[in-house]
């Protein structure tokens, strides 16, 4: 329910850890996410799966599931970092697919662009090994207010 995911934003920023938010969201739990502060950084890990490859033959993560660890890092990032007081609802996402994502965790993190009262815009970079190569990119426009 909404105040089960309210409670839990709030209990997560009140105690640094995210985690119990992404316990509720069946996608989040789906992709394998699970998320850490590292400061004022959200990094959020996709544990790879055999079910997230979409091309077995070289093999290689399916961009649907990039596209859902790119949109929930915003979505994330903005509940804990930014401290919105609204549910973020996605306006606008744009992606780039920059290398193929091998078959190994993905991670994801996320920078506020702009904030208003009602709208947060992101750019999320997916990064594997090396956070310097990232796999793909995303610019995402957040509804929060």
């Amino acid at each position: 329910s909404l105040e089960e995911l309210e409670a839990a934003v709030r209990e997560g920023r009140a105690s640094g850890d995210p985690e119990r938010l992404l316990a509720l969201v069946p996608y989040a739990r789906f992709l394998g996410l699970g998320c850490t502060r590292e400061g004022e950084r959200l990094v959020v890990r996709m544990r790879y799966a055999p079910s997230l490859i979409g091309d077995a033959t070289i093999p290689a993560l399916h961009g649907g599931t990039l596209a859902g660890l790119l949109e929930a890092t915003a979505s994330f990032h903005a509940l804990f970092v930014s401290e919105v007081t609204g549910m973020p609802k996605t306006i606008s996402l744009t992606i780039d697919y920059l290398r193929s994502a091998r078959a190994v965790d993905t991670f994801a993190e996320a920078t506020v662009v702009r904030q208003g009262r009602r709208f947060v815009v992101l750019t999320v970079s997916a990064y594997q090994d090396d956070r310097h190569k990232p796999v793909a990119m995303a610019n995402v426009k957040l509804k929060v207010g």
